[in-house]
């Protein structure tokens, strides 16, 4: 067993527990900071509507939204009993009491991604202390390599790599972070860009003869993002040492649509290199797109359920959904606890039974009558810790969960695995 891997999982609890999740966990509101992937508005306020047939599925009319439906984000304000998160720059439709979306279409890392270039969002931050309560969820990168390869090649794209980690994450510390101190954050990395049908195409008119996967994605593209998740991963583990006082989890995006994509006949999807609405023949026809008279030539398929991508890059309402469950149940997260676990229990720093004010009064403790005074809380299983320095049962089957499946051991094999070597 990973004797880190544990200490992480309990950290985790300990600083999460009792502030994500929920409303009724005391969490007041996400702010979500990005690109296409997550934006809910943003471009459509700044430029133009994401017009038909996009958000023709869950909206039954434009949303802002580059897919037919929902993305990432509003899955994940849904489980947190949240509204959609506004776009800030929606002045129409903004409401800023659970959060706002400062995540805009053709966002780079490089470009600015929202916390560090956009002055506006100063006017709508909470006050400190709410800050603190809320969670930051960065999801950002797609669009950097999109951008270099349409002007160089992979190669020097690669060695762009740890300068965009460090854009990255750098800012998160000092701005996010230090200046306001926020306390939660969530950074998902960068999906298998060499899945994405539209590249794969673009990247085949340049090298065609690049070495294509089992499913028919780019190998060397997926290398490449590959790399730059490895990086992250550790210089988020640099950031957490940096920040003792912050919880920063890393989801591991890639994989969960990467499973997606390599188990899409068994899920019920189609072909996962087509997509449902605009087409890429000789030519690129965006999903909405209208020809010189006005008419609509980037129609949809007949059912986007049938379909992983959407538009060639960017996920289906459907695709969204099976995505957004991974990055909620915590098998993807390092450290991999799910936002129902930690929004389970109440503030970690105390304790069910017992006290402590100015002595310690012990679990079970009579006063010289015989009197119990060490009484214990109404629910248990509501603390992770149960006299100050033991667990509760309701903690130490969440530690031992992850024990038995695997998630926190070096090699990471289950003990239900091992038994059947």
């Amino acid at each position: 067993m990973a004797i880190w891997g544990l200490g992480n999982l309990l950290f985790a609890l300990i600083l999460v527990g009792g502030v994500a999740g929920h409303p009724s966990c005391g969490f007041p509101a996400i702010y979500s900071f990005g690109d296409n992937n997550s934006d809910t508005g943003e471009h459509a306020a700044m430029f133009a509507d994401v017009g038909l047939p996009n958000g023709q599925t869950f909206f039954h009319g434009p949303s802002g939204r580059y897919s037919d439906g929902r993305v990432i984000i509003d899955f994940i304000a849904e489980a947190f009993g949240f509204p959609f998160l506004s776009a800030y720059l929606d002045s129409y439709k903004t409401n800023y009491r659970h959060g706002a979306n400062f995540a805009l279409g053709g966002s780079a890392i490089r470009g600015g991604h929202g916390f560090t270039k956009n002055q506006s969002a100063k006017s709508i931050l909470p006050r400190p202390e709410e800050f603190r309560k809320s969670l930051f969820i960065i999801d950002v990168g797609q669009n950097d390599f999109a951008f270099d390869l349409q002007h160089t090649s992979l190669e020097d794209t690669r060695k762009q790599i740890p300068e965009m980690v460090k854009s990255l994450v750098e800012p998160i510390s000092t701005f996010l972070i230090g200046r306001y101190e926020a306390r939660h954050l969530v950074i998902h990395n960068i999906g298998p860009f060499g899945c994405l049908p539209y590249h794969i195409k673009s990247y085949q008119k340049k090298n065609s003869t690049c070495a294509l996967d089992q499913y028919g994605c780019v190998k060397e593209l997926n290398e490449a993002v590959q790399e730059f998740n490895r990086q992250l991963k550790l210089k988020i583990a640099e950031a957490r040492k940096a920040n003792p006082n912050a919880t920063i989890t890393y989801v591991d995006v890639y994989s969960a649509k990467y499973n997606l994509i390599s188990n899409a006949k068994n899920l019920g999807f189609e072909d996962p290199m087509k997509f449902c609405c605009g087409s890429y023949n000789d030519q690129y026809i965006r999903c909405g797109e209208q020809d010189s008279n006005g008419k609509l030539i980037g129609t949809a398929c007949n059912d986007p359920s049938k379909y992983i991508s959407w538009d060639g890059i960017h996920y289906t309402d459907a695709a969204n959904k099976l995505v957004a469950k991974h990055i909620l149940n915590g098998s993807l997260s390092d450290p991999p606890v799910s936002y129902a676990e930690a929004c389970r229990f109440e503030d970690p720093m105390k304790f069910c039974c017992g006290s402590y004010n100015d002595q310690y009064i012990r679990c079970g403790e009579q006063d010289s009558n015989g009197k119990l005074i060490g009484t214990a809380c109404n629910d248990p299983s509501k603390y992770i810790s149960w006299d100050g320095i033991h667990y509760t049962d309701a903690a130490n089957k969440l530690v031992a969960k992850h024990i038995l499946n695997g998630s926190l051991s070096d090699p990471p094999v289950s003990y239900a695995e091992a038994c059947r070597i």
